[in-house]
């Protein structure tokens, strides 16, 4: 089976209500059959946020390939392109780094850990003599496991107490947390992907998860291909699976102009009070601020937000009465929503419409503020994105009281004087040297940021002591001063959470090559050269081993709302994932939150007091306590205002920057894929028809986009994205298995984007900048874009995508487990798996 032009596998269709049906998705290396496997280790896939159980396949000491596993609650078996053909193949790749670098006379040069080591505390003594503290950053990922992002939370704000501490994750999911903690009090999906088996109406919000999220669009296949299949509205600016999808079950597609998913979100929820359509009982009961919500989103009326959006108004009306009338709705929202103008605005609009309606905490019923990475939700979690760990309040003295209690560390220690810094402001401290240590982890900003020139400029100029540690020598590792070699998935062992809060243990396979370490074991080896010290002088960092790590976070959550009191390895080790919060009371974890109608948002409990949308002015802890929230959630709402920069006279398209299905992130893993590399080899620019015609441009033209902050050359897919609208994937940067660019064009989606962010999450803006397209040669054959995805090409004749007889993949249909507590086995009833509010709350 080729899993390359097949992305999405068999259909298994069955009707609402029932259990998803398990099917096994295999793939082996070339020459390697099921029999030759010496092992199968089990683990969790980590090339997107659903978190698919899998195993993996070792031989000769080896990772040689994958399977799903039939009896995980998240995928029944499945994976995805990516997981089958990248997830492991990256790991025997020649240019894997095996010894630490330092930079001598202005090159890196291989050195022993002692040296490397030794000259990272070098440094880091001397700054927190000279500068104190807030001369240290710390930039991690949503890719390293739960137990390590605990041990540098504590590193950071305990040891060193420094507040710039962040993740990748600011650039993707960070919306998500802040709109949550917004509604409702603190972070944490409310939803299941079980809902997906109970609703009548799928709404996917700037969420492309035929792409993203390969193995939950077969979970939605698997229900819109049935007999009595959900609706589906979906809201792209491009023609996306997803919005075929929706045409095809009687949903619509709202493709509204880049910048104005505010507006829309108004019109939608206008359209709610105008019709009669919210539960004014439980709303009631249940929520505060609605007469506030309904006068801001007065003057959205279907006409005009119809002239803000570009979007017809009979589609507003529509979509509006598909929530209306539905009993059941599923939303999910993703970097459409996140990484766009006003985003946490917008995310919070999707809850006020569940709110509204009184849809939430029961099968069917339920929001996915979608993560983008597969522990984007432990980082969050255990504070390596800056926050406090358990989802404490940074404003809250009890909550930093319990934190220097558990550490046994002076609370003053512990930085709480001001909310964390936020990724753009810790590289812009780097920029003006007062961070004079930044230490990355697992991600490649030189490519990934937001006007990405800056970020090397950055990273290079000699004002910031930087240190990388990675699987490869990356963009941004190769401007280091310090490459310690990481251990990667497969060879270490340790858990991560996925989207809808299943925590999986990933057991070790394999060796790591050469001198490589687990992340766990680097910051152990950095904690000790420091000799960080609690308040009787005995080791800040007690644990040695990932268990032991595990062991003390479970302490740490407990009576939090991400409470893993109840989850052990041995509990992880069985046949599936269990969501939290796992506790005495539910000790087989907990399917959905807000059951009972009651959210994390009393005073004591609260992860944050909250902000304003439109500004990011903070709400002091004495104005939330005057309003009183005993339990209710938050319905907030914010006008349309238009973007910073809106397209002109001399840039007068919109650019707007995406994934493809075959690449993760900056193909650090997936670029290393012959298939997925073959599928998607080199970066591309999409145009609309119309505006390819004016600007006489054919299918694989080379291009130039240019924004005021600089340009890529590419060459030109004429696609399905709106007129006046640009597409740019962001995962190309200067290096490539094999010389696909051979004039060393710049390539490098962020070229193009802006420093600038949303005012509550700080998520930077990837979907809203000016940009002018112009011709630059004659193309000599179709641009590399795959055609089997929402970058097929309009007309022409484009080869098809195909991924080739490479090795034995295949997918088996198999008897359906028993699922414990799967709520589509009892529809109205909770199961095994409890539906019930986090533990702890008043």
């Amino acid at each position: 089976m080729d899993r390359i032009a097949d992305i999405w596998g068999p259909r298994t269709p069955h009707a609402r209500g029932t259990v998803w049906p398990a099917r096994v998705d295999r793939h082996l290396e070339k020459g390697v059959a099921e029999e030759d496997v010496e092992r199968w280790v089990r683990s969790a896939c980590v090339l997107c946020s659903n978190g698919c159980g899998c195993e993996i396949a070792v031989k000769d000491g080896r990772m040689v390939g994958v399977r799903g596993m039939a009896g995980d609650v998240v995928n029944h078996g499945r994976l995805g392109p990516k997981g089958l053909y990248g997830s492991w193949s990256w790991a025997n790749s020649a240019d894997r780094l095996t010894r630490p670098l330092v930079r001598e006379n202005g090159r890196l040069v291989e050195t022993d850990w002692e040296t490397a080591m030794g000259r990272i505390a070098e440094v880091s003594r001397r700054l927190l003599d000279e500068k104190g503290p807030l001369s240290h950053g710390f930039y991690t990922s949503g890719q390293l496991f739960l137990e390590e992002y605990y041990t540098l939370a504590v590193i950071g704000k305990a040891g060193l107490g420094t507040p710039h501490m962040d993740g990748n994750t600011r650039l993707c999911t960070a919306t998500s947390a802040a709109a949550f903690k917004e509604s409702f009090g603190t972070d944490g999906q409310p939803g299941s992907y079980t809902d997906i088996e109970h609703c009548d109406a799928i709404f996917l919000f700037g969420h492309n998860m035929p792409e993203t999220q390969t193995v939950l669009w077969m979970r939605v296949l698997d229900r819109t291909r049935a007999d009595d299949p959900p609706k589906v509205v979906c809201v792209d600016p491009r023609r996306t699976k997803v919005a075929e999808e929706a045409e095809r079950t009687g949903g619509v597609h709202l493709a509204p102009r880049v910048g104005t998913n505010m507006a829309l979100m108004n019109g939608l929820t206008r359209e709610l009070f105008a019709c009669g359509r919210v539960d004014e009982e439980w709303v009631g009961r249940h929520t505060l601020g609605v007469e506030e919500l309904r006068e801001t989103v007065e003057p959205y009326t279907p006409e005009e937000t119809a002239r803000i959006c570009g979007v017809d108004a009979e589609d507003v009306r529509r979509a509006a009465r598909i929530f209306g009338e539905s009993e059941r709705v599923l939303s999910t929202v993703l970097q459409g929503f996140y990484q766009s103008h006003q985003a946490t605005a917008a995310a919070v609009a999707v809850h006020n419409l569940h709110l509204l309606r009184g849809m939430i905490g029961r099968p069917g019923a339920g929001v996915l503020q979608m993560n983008g990475q597969p522990t984007a939700q432990n980082t969050r979690e255990c504070g390596a994105d800056g926050d406090l760990p358990g989802f404490r309040n940074w404003s809250n003295p009890e909550h930093v009281r319990e934190l220097a209690e558990l550490w046994n560390v002076d609370e003053l220690t512990i930085p709480h004087w001001a909310p964390p810094t936020h990724a753009m402001q810790i590289f812009r401290y780097a920029e003006q040297g007062s961070v004079g240590l930044l230490w990355i982890s697992a991600t490649n900003p030189a490519v990934s940021m937001p006007e990405s020139s800056r970020v090397r400029r950055i990273l290079g100029g000699g004002k910031c002591f930087t240190v990388v540690q990675d699987l490869f020598l990356t963009e941004t590792a190769e401007l280091a001063d310090v490459v310690l070699p990481a251990a990667g998935w497969g060879e270490k062992t340790g858990c991560y959470t996925n989207v809808n809060r299943t925590v999986h243990l990933s057991e070790k396979a394999v060796e790591p090559p050469g001198e490589a370490r687990s992340d766990l074991d680097i910051f152990l080896m950095y904690a000790d050269a420091m000799d960080f010290r609690d308040s009787d002088g005995a080791p800040l960092i007690k644990w040695r081993t990932p268990e032991e790590a595990f062991d003390a976070w479970r302490e740490c959550s407990r009576g939090r709302p991400c409470d893993y009191s109840g989850l052990s390895y041995d509990r992880l080790r069985g046949p599936t994932g269990i969501p939290w919060p796992c506790t005495d009371e539910h000790p087989d974890g907990t399917d959905r939150l807000y059951a009972d109608g009651v959210f994390n948002t009393d005073p004591e409990f609260c992860e944050t007091y909250g902000h304003d949308l439109l500004t990011g002015g903070t709400v002091t802890p004495v104005e939330y306590r005057a309003k009183s929230p005993a339990g209710r959630a938050f319905l907030k709402g914010a006008p349309y205002v238009p973007p910073h920069e809106e397209p002109g006279e001399e840039y007068p398209l919109l650019y707007t920057t995406g994934r493809t299905v075959y690449h993760f992130h900056t193909r650090t893993k997936t670029g290393r894929s012959r298939e997925l590399n073959r599928a998607a080899p080199d970066a591309w620019a999409e145009l609309s028809a119309p505006d390819a015609r004016r600007l006489g441009i054919a299918e694989g033209d080379r291009v130039r986009v240019e924004s005021p902050r600089g340009a890529i050359e590419v060459r030109a897919r004429i696609g399905h994205v709106r007129e006046g609208t640009v597409f740019a994937p962001f995962h190309y940067g200067r290096w490539d298995p094999d010389e696909v660019s051979p004039d060393g064009a710049p390539r490098q989606a962020n070229e193009l984007t802006m420093t600038i962010w949303d005012p509550v999450s700080k998520q930077p803006y990837f979907k809203t900048a000016a940009c002018r397209v112009t011709k630059v040669a004659d193309g000599d054959g179709p641009a590399p874009a795959p055609t089997t995805t929402a970058s097929e090409p309009v007309g022409g004749p484009v080869p098809p995508t195909r991924g080739g007889p490479e090795a034995d993949t295949s997918a088996e249909t198999v008897p359906t487990p028993d699922y414990p507590g799967d709520p589509a086995t009892a529809p109205e009833t909770p199961g095994h798996i409890a539906e019930a509010a986090a533990p702890g709350r008043s």
